[in-house]
């Protein structure tokens, strides 16, 4: 009885974790977007946004790191579950926390510039057009790209993120020092230049006045940013594994059968590994 207490706060836990560091990265990275967006780029321009997001991942980081790894992206929980680093039975809650603190996020920067919004728009809220803001919290395709490109830009991007990630936070290589990966993330971030946590603020969007153009517009491109980064996240851990952690020198002796099957039926130590790393990612 008292395991199973112990289970279900772990994974409470955890939860809250991702939902609060997604909530961060959102509130930083769209928040930025929104002041350069809103203030017609007086206030800021595409690099003011790209810090917004490293930043806003960077500080994620901090806040879930040591207690869920920091993942705040699906893509990322998805590659730590193909490599074994997260058990798929709580990749379902990571998934929903993920989600509800991107939409939460979303919520409070509509909130913060609500006045803004309603100046810019004269309380019209658009996906398209010359006031349009809904890429505020939602990316969509540029005019030249089509759907086939802009799946393989979100495959790379992610594909991208997820390689680096895994390679700063695995122990058998070089890595990152210990409380320095989130600012080495960041960097990735910012090389990459691109956003996370897309479905929640999209789907905030569509509820609160932009309506289910939201989803439509551009051939229905809504799930491209959804799908693009999930394949490349299990396509760079499996490469990321294959390449590099396969080869990893292996420790001589092997825990006592008896340990390793205390270790199994103690859950309050599962995914320690995740505890000492602070492992990540971006948008869907």
């Amino acid at each position: 009885m008292r395991q199973h207490c112990a289970l279900k706060h772990g994974i409470f836990k955890e939860f809250l974790a991702e939902f609060l560091g997604t909530f961060v990265l959102v509130l930083f990275g769209c928040g930025s977007v929104a002041q350069t967006v809103l203030s017609r780029n007086t206030l800021g321009e595409p690099l003011t946004v790209h810090i917004g997001f490293s930043v806003g991942l960077m500080m994620a980081a901090y806040v879930a790191g040591g207690v869920s790894g920091g993942h705040v992206n699906p893509a990322v929980s998805l590659a730590m579950v193909i490599l074994g680093k997260l058990k798929i039975w709580k990749f379902p809650f990571y998934i929903i926390a993920q989600f509800l603190g991107a939409f939460a996020g979303a919520a409070a920067v509509f909130g913060l510039y609500y006045d803004a919004f309603m100046d810019f728009t004269s309380g019209i809220l658009s996906v398209t057009g010359i006031n349009a803001t809904g890429h505020i919290f939602a990316s969509y395709p540029a005019r030249h790209l089509s759907v086939l490109g802009g799946f393989i830009d979100q495959v790379v991007g992610t594909g991208m993120l997820v390689l680096c990630i895994l390679a700063i936070t695995d122990s058998g290589n070089i890595g990152a020092p210990k409380g320095i990966e989130p600012l080495a993330i960041g960097l990735i971030i910012m090389a990459i230049g691109v956003s996370m946590g897309d479905l929640g603020p999209r789907l905030f969007t569509a509820v609160a006045g932009w309506g289910m153009e939201v989803f439509s517009t551009a051939d229905n491109w809504w799930w491209i940013p959804v799908a693009g980064p999930m394949v490349g996240g299990v396509v760079a851990a499996v490469i990321y594994y294959l390449f590099i952690e396969l080869h990893h020198p292996h420790a001589e002796h092997e825990k006592p059968q008896e340990e390793e099957e205390e270790d199994e039926e103690d859950e309050e130590d599962d995914d320690s590994s995740l505890k000492d790393k602070y492992e990540m990612i971006t948008m869907s």
